[in-house]
């Protein structure tokens, strides 16, 4: 990895691409430090080291997703998230809704479209999660137990609100912008890369935090063993994330006119892990509704007690079954709308590809789905696993929660997006560097 990146140096053109990706995660990382206009910054500061100290955060995942920034009440507070979750509702409504499954089909033109419209709900979606946001600081309930909780908003008109709606929404069109720009002319995904950065930057505070509440030989210990479980984990995952089933085709020879078409092999690529960490995401999302719901709940009714007993605390055993069993099941949800095996197959035939020894049609489609589930399996008790064995094995060290900083959401993403950049720069190093042409 370190080997393509040097050479992707001296490349003139990678270079300039490598430089302007630089550039915009560096203007990404000062909009994350900026506060919105109207915030008391000082009181803000002082209920963030009450927090951080307590290791109670609702807003944990949406945090980790903003690098930080979500608590801090920056510009860039709500950061890729609304993103995110546009772009996943908008590919489980490609399944649902045929004008926009129509629209997937017509190619670029119709993937445009797609594009456009996740731009708008990423909008929408910014406008009411600052305004809950906002809401949420006004109140207080932002940082429960705060002492300065409730003057982290000094003055409550309705303009300052909608400014500070305005700002932040302004903000995740902005990170947006940014993400896109780096896909355009800079290396790799750019949305994917600014959810590496932020995910990355909170890295070195928690590492340090482990350090400083360590008790053996002043932390250096648990410092050095919470990193070699670190490695371990990416070892793992990169062992997996790079494992896939491929199942040969085999097209058959065709003559149109003088020529000859087909006759070639090939194969499809299955992932243990097809569906990536959306699985995990919308796991957790889902376990902190109850959360949210008991926490802006007046009195001490039976369920809320239950709630905050059971799936509020990350090493209950509740929250680890219920936690575990959700990913399992988005797993196999999320690659059921994912991957259509009757659509391969019916493409297949079209082209007059056929893997050895199944009829075209039915029968392929049929196989590609038994295949797909056998390896699922795996695949969904991995990211279980991946995403629960961190919060268990590291309970000792800093009080680790779901959102520890080598937990499976976070590994998972840091992981993935890493090989797929590494990947893009080799072949446009082995584009540049081909010598083929020249023999």
């Amino acid at each position: 990895m370190l080997t393509a990146f040097a050479r992707a140096f001296k490349t003139p053109d990678l270079r300039k691409k490598l430089l302007f990706t630089l550039a915009i995660i560096v203007l990404y990382r000062l909009g994350s430090h900026i506060p919105v206009p109207g915030i008391d910054y000082g009181n803000v500061q002082i209920c963030v080291d009450q927090a951080s100290k307590s290791n109670n955060s609702l807003f944990g995942l949406v945090n980790m997703f903003s690098g930080g920034a979500l608590l801090q009440i920056t510009i860039f507070a709500l950061g890729i998230m609304p993103y995110i979750t546009a772009s996943i509702i908008l590919q489980l409504l490609t399944v649902v809704i045929p004008r926009l499954e129509a629209l997937k089909k017509e190619g670029q033109s119709g993937t445009a479209k797609i594009t456009q419209y996740t731009r708008y709900l990423t909008v929408a979606l910014a406008v009411l999660q600052g305004t809950g946001l906002v809401a949420t600081a006004r109140s207080g309930m932002l940082f429960q137990g705060c002492s300065v909780g409730n003057q982290i908003v000094p003055d409550q008109s309705i303009f300052t609100t909608v400014v500070m709606v305005v700002t932040m929404t302004a903000g995740t069109a902005a990170v947006m912008w940014l993400g896109e720009l780096i896909t355009d002319r800079g290396i790799g995904n750019g949305m994917s890369i600014l959810m590496f950065i932020s995910i990355a930057a909170g890295f070195p505070g928690a590492l340090w935090a482990i350090k400083e509440s360590g008790t053996l030989a002043k932390g250096w210990i648990e410092f050095g063993t919470v990193i070699l479980i670190g490695f371990v984990m990416v070892a793992l995952v990169v062992f997996v994330e790079q494992a896939q089933r491929r199942i040969p085709v085999q097209y058959a020879k065709r003559m149109i006119g003088r020529r000859s078409y087909g006759g070639t092999s090939t194969y499809i690529p299955l992932k243990v892990n097809q569906a990536g960490v959306i699985p995990v995401i919308f796991a957790s999302s889902l376990l902190y509704i109850p959360a949210l719901v008991a926490q802006f709940s007046s009195g001490t009714s039976t369920w809320k007690t239950w709630i905050n007993d059971y799936l509020v605390k990350g090493d209950h055993p509740y929250y680890i079954i219920t936690y575990f069993l959700l990913i399992v099941f988005f797993a196999f949800f999320y690659v059921a709308i994912s991957f259509n095996p009757e659509e391969v197959a019916d493409n297949m035939k079209k082209y007059g590809g056929f893997i050895p020894g199944i009829r075209a049609g039915r029968p392929t489609a049929e196989y590609l789905s038994y295949v797909l589930n056998r390896i699922t399996w795996p695949g969904s008790l991995y990211l279980g696993l991946i995403a629960l064995v961190p919060t268990m094995a590291l309970a000792g060290f800093g009080g680790a929660n779901q959102n520890f900083p080598f937990g499976g959401t976070s590994i998972l993403i840091i992981v993935g997006v890493g090989l797929e950049t590494v990947k893009q720069i080799e072949s446009q190093l082995q584009q540049r560097n081909y010598e083929g042409f020249l023999r």
